[in-house]
């Protein structure tokens, strides 16, 4: 920033010097050389301006970027977090259903065998008439099937 004031200090000090030599040469159609060069001076400090302020422009504009992609990859990160809990919830849930699903059939297989047996020995009773042991209302009969034993609970 110094060297900007400092260079337009001289800049206007040339400009200034330039000045009254054109009015001590006096008003002619044609600018003289000295004026040439002011204005030359003047346009090339204007553009020296420019450029700074597109300077500073530019770098906040970089300044501004660099935080929207850190917000950009924060909102990533948050997301995957979401994304990891949600595919742990899933899994929970996934795993408490088959195994709901598992009981539900041994306990379904476990009311079919009994209803065979209990069809088993109405069909004994048919077939063998006489036999007071098959009969089912006498209390004789097969024997009921034998409960299963429960199925381990670790898988």
């Amino acid at each position: 920033m110094e060297g900007l004031i400092l260079r337009t200090t001289k800049l206007l000090g040339l400009a200034g010097a330039a000045l009254a030599l054109s009015f001590m040469a006096g008003c002619s159609s044609q600018p003289d050389p000295a004026q040439r060069a002011m204005n030359a001076a003047t346009q090339a400090d204007a553009s020296a301006t420019r450029a700074e302020a597109a300077s500073t422009a530019a770098q906040n504009a970089a300044q501004q970027a660099q935080a929207s992609a850190t917000k950009v990859e924060q909102a990533a990160a948050d997301a995957k977090a979401a994304a990891d809990r949600a595919e742990a919830i899933a899994a929970k849930t996934s795993m408490g259903h088959h195994g709901r699903r598992r009981h539900a059939m041994m306990h379904h297989r476990r009311h079919r065998m009994s209803k065979e047996a209990g069809e088993a020995a109405e069909e004994a009773a048919e077939h063998h008439p006489e036999s007071p042991e098959a009969s089912p209302a006498a209390g004789g009969g097969a024997a009921p099937a034998a409960p299963e034993a429960p199925a381990p609970a670790g898988s």
